[in-house]
């Protein structure tokens, strides 16, 4: 849970701001300024510009970060006579003023001649919010690796033609996290980009273990020695991998798929179907050391491959027809928080912000704008402050949108 009790009058911008302080914002005014300086050194003056400030660059987020409550296609919505338009807000910054600091937006104005990394322009801005995301959140012992729905909004897709779909450019990076299963907090993030020069990019690694091994390592490289249990999908689960972890104090429980999977050092016994008819609930186990591969019948088989349970510990799968199905402990603790997950996704996968700038960074930035704001959320509903007023997500939004844009008072309180 939280590692630091907020007051009862606390608002949505504390929440926030615990992820994204004042000094972070501060710097992307300095950033900004300064690209905007470079730019019109390169290629011309632009008369029309003032240096951005402090309550401008929170008013720009506000508008952003309204997108993902209203899912207006574009952020100039709110600025037309349409049905996502929205007078209250539109009057506290003009069109014109807004689309010149979208122009000239920056995390990191100039890159380093030391740089190496392709995303230089928004990390220090991920190092930040990773950060903030340990000191404010002490996490479960279950937690999940996986990538958190962040397509496009379900209406939209519906809706738009095939033309416009396909004028959509696709994203050019994988988006990965580790999550606590008991919350839904996101502890950790993980970018990787599609398009990465060099050995480790995922076009050398695509279609292939090493890919998803090392996106696992980098999730859990600060989970040692915590006795965390972590639930993997099919893609990252593999005996090699779950071995390395168990020697760094993590314990694994994956689902495994002979097609998705790296099956190495497995017996290829338990990797074919039997022959004979089984009967519903039924399971083999084989086991190695600490390490149990588990074969589970039900309208099929699935294979699950744990060091963190006994597969001799008894658990039960209710289902609303069949009733209760037999299975080992691992099975069934391994469908509880895979399916909390999947309700996490429900819940809040439709408040990602519905911008969709073509730049590689700012799509990151914006999906880590989304995910910061889901936690505040989260932090907030477990706070004492949730039991004072208690807002729902979009609520809580609509909120936060106001505060930044100074249309509600948020004057310290802590």
């Amino acid at each position: 849970g939280p590692t630091r009790k907020m007051p009862l009058t606390a608002s949505a911008m504390d929440f926030f701001q615990l992820f994204v302080p004042d000094n972070v914002l501060k710097n992307m005014v300095v950033q900004t300024n300064m690209y905007a300086k470079k730019y019109q050194e390169r290629f011309g003056s632009d008369d029309t510009w003032i240096d951005v400030t402090l309550t401008e660059m929170k008013a720009f987020l506000g508008y952003m970060i309204s997108t993902s409550i209203h899912h207006c296609e574009s952020v100039l919505s709110i600025w037309s006579s349409g049905f996502y338009s929205n007078k209250s807000i539109a009057l506290i910054m003009t069109q014109s003023r807004f689309e010149k600091i979208l122009k000239y937006f920056h995390i990191v104005a100039f890159r380093s001649s030391q740089t190496t990394h392709s995303l230089y322009k928004i990390q220090p801005f991920l190092d930040s919010l990773q950060n903030g995301f340990d000191s404010a959140f002490r996490p479960s012992q279950a937690q999940v690796l996986h990538e958190p729905l962040i397509d496009e909004d379900p209406v939209f897709i519906a809706t738009c033609t095939e033309r416009e779909l396909r004028k959509r450019k696709k994203r050019k990076f994988s988006l990965w996290v580790r999550q606590c299963s008991s919350t839904g907090f996101i502890c950790q993030i993980y970018v990787h980009l599609k398009e990465g020069s060099g050995s480790d990019g995922l076009d050398a690694l695509k279609n292939k273990p090493q890919l998803h091994s090392m996106v696992a390592k980098s999730l859990c490289q600060n989970a040692s020695g915590k006795n965390y249990i972590i639930f993997t999908g099919p893609s990252i689960t593999s005996l090699n991998l779950f071995e390395e972890f168990e020697k760094q104090g993590i314990y694994c429980c994956g689902l495994l798929s002979t097609r998705k999977s790296d099956c190495t050092g497995l017996p290829p016994s338990m990797l074919n179907n039997s022959a004979t008819p089984q009967s519903r609930g039924q399971y083999r186990i084989r086991m190695k050391g600490n390490m149990s591969l588990i074969c589970w019948y039900n309208k099929g088989h699935f294979r699950f491959l744990t060091n963190a349970y006994s597969p001799v510990q008894q658990g039960v799968i209710i289902k609303r027809k069949s009733g209760e199905i037999p299975c080992p402990l691992a099975v069934e603790a391994f469908a509880a928080h895979l399916s909390y997950i999947c309700k996490y996704d429900d819940k809040y996968s439709k408040y990602f912000i519905s911008h969709k700038p073509n730049k590689t960074w700012q799509q990151v930035f914006w999906f880590a704008i989304s995910i910061a704001i889901n936690n505040a959320y989260i932090l907030y509903k477990m706070s004492e402050a949730y039991h004072v007023t208690r807002y729902s997500r979009a609520q809580f939004g609509e909120r936060l949108v106001k505060e930044l844009l100074g249309l509600e008072d948020t004057s310290p309180t802590h």
